[in-house]
């Protein structure tokens, strides 16, 4: 039911004007960092680059990425326990600046260092929250929610639109710690407008669903400082190294997305009917994570392909090779709308969620196969246009998937893990994050036919066999869409 006194712009709650903003800058500084990134990290010191291992350089992308998505449960931990979801937002895009501030101005892997994992902490409290702020402005059984997480995807896709064009420009001109910069300002930009119109949110998000106690409090610090000293003797050791960053991300967000789920579902402030969700929840898990592994790879392996066979000379002009960051949200930008409308027509005759599922990541394989057909050309003589005709078969899928994937989450999620569940929905997009790097070194120009081949027809089994049990998980998704 809509409350009476609700404040709306376009029907929607107003509250999603603000989150809608902060989102998109720190999208715009995260994917515009994002799309240099692994050019500074392997490219030649005379380029301005540190001149790693092209492999090792992709997967630290794609292991970067995954950690960013597994430190949203630090995120959903401060949130739930400590500071409520409104808060967690603020203080993590100051967190996010910072990182970007220090990639900026400290040189080398000292500051890819100190960035990273400064971007990564800081992006686990802003985006899970903001997600999970966004549901609860949303009663259950509201049918705009699809529409409203759309809109909010929108934000999204403006932000990794924009940022990738001017981190690029700026990259080529002036340097990699110039575009870094700008990113820092993109980020400066989106913390303003959150502190401005924080008002429009009410008192969403501003209590603590699960206050922790003293005594727990010390036994979570006591914990945390374990596991720091631990990766730190595995770094020493060399048991943890840059090659195999990517396989260890995945295995650790791995396990924990299985502990995660256990404590949901064994835990006494679980209610019967939220333990049956969280249940239903596992299969839309699964399929996330191997949707990612496919998409991601725009900043691992296609990056990349984009650098060594993309041509893209556009009227004579010749853009930056890291623009393929941008071409996908050009899609996402004009479809979005189209794409609102039509859930918010439809209502409760659109396709079920676990459908709509299985269509995204159906098309996400359909995707990869057509990338197969551009094997024939030679060297770096792949048309730009028709890379944006296939990043439009990205953005389909991703349309069909994600913004829904971020609604249902929020409707399945127990009361007393509203936050944390949503880290465990970016946790399965974490684990595709990371085997986006590791996939991505087995690709050779010389077997392109297979490697896109073989990963896009896996991906039409895992939406197929989602589609036979899609009845399943709709039965044990009582009182959601």
């Amino acid at each position: 039911m809509r409350m009476s006194r609700e404040r709306t712009l376009f029907g929607q709650p107003i509250g999603l004007t603000n989150l809608f903003g902060v989102e998109l800058w720190e999208r715009f500084s995260f994917y515009g960092m994002l799309t240099i990134l692994g050019y500074y990290l392997y490219y030649s010191t005379t380029e301005g680059g540190l001149g790693l291992e092209q492999s090792t350089a992709i997967g630290i992308v794609g292991a970067y990425g995954g950690l960013v998505y597994l430190s949203t449960v630090l995120g959903g931990w401060v949130a739930d326990r400590l500071l409520g979801m409104e808060k967690t937002v603020l203080y993590g895009g100051v967190v996010v600046m910072a990182g970007h501030i220090a990639l900026a101005v400290i040189p080398d892997l000292a500051g890819v260092g100190v960035g990273l994992v400064l971007v990564a902490l800081g992006s686990g409290g802003l985006k899970a929250n903001a997600s999970s702020l966004l549901g609860t402005l949303y009663p259950k059984d509201d049918p705009r929610i699809d529409g409203g997480f759309t809109l909010f995807y929108l934000g999204i896709n403006l932000g990794a639109f924009t940022g990738p064009l001017l981190t690029g420009l700026l990259q080529r001109e002036w340097g990699f710690h110039a575009g870094f910069g700008v990113a820092a300002v993109g980020m400066g930009i989106g913390l303003t407008q959150y502190v401005v119109f924080r008002r429009n949110l009410g008192d969403h998000g501003r209590s603590v669903s699960n206050p922790i106690t003293r005594q727990a409090l010390i036994q979570v610090l006591i914990g945390a400082a374990i596991a720091v000293v631990a990766v730190v003797v595995a770094i020493a050791t060399h048991l943890l190294t840059l090659e195999n960053l990517p396989d260890a991300t995945t295995i650790v967000i791995a396990l924990a997305s299985v502990a995660y789920f256990a404590v949901m579902l064994t835990s006494t402030k679980v209610t019967r009917v939220e333990r049956t969700r969280v249940r239903a929840f596992i299969p839309l898990f699964l399929a996330n994570a191997v949707f990612w592994s496919l998409f991601q790879q725009i900043f691992t392996l296609l990056a990349v392909y984009s650098d060594e066979r993309v041509d893209w000379r556009i009227f004579g002009w010749e853009a930056p090779a890291s623009w393929i960051g941008s071409v996908e949200p050009v899609w996402i930008i004009a479809l979005s709308p189209l794409f609102a409308v039509m859930w918010d027509k439809l209502g409760n005759r659109a396709p079920s969620t676990p459908i709509k599922f299985a269509f995204g990541v159906i098309g996400m394989g359909a995707a990869f196969w057509l990338f197969a057909l551009l094997a024939g050309f030679d060297g770096k003589t792949v048309p730009v246009l028709a890379v944006f005709a296939i990043l439009g078969g990205f953005a389909i899928s991703e349309l069909l998937l994600s913004p829904i994937g971020l609604a249902v989450t929020t409707q399945l999620a127990p009361v007393a893990f509203r936050s944390q569940m949503m880290a465990l929905y970016f946790f399965s997009v974490g684990i595709g994050t990371s085997m986006a790097g590791t996939l991505a070194r087995f690709y050779s120009p010389d077997d392109e036919v297979a490697y896109f081949g073989v990963l896009g027809a896996a991906a039409v089994v895992v939406g197929l066999v989602m589609v036979a049990i899609a009845p399943w998980i709709k039965r044990h998704m009582p009182g959601v869409h």
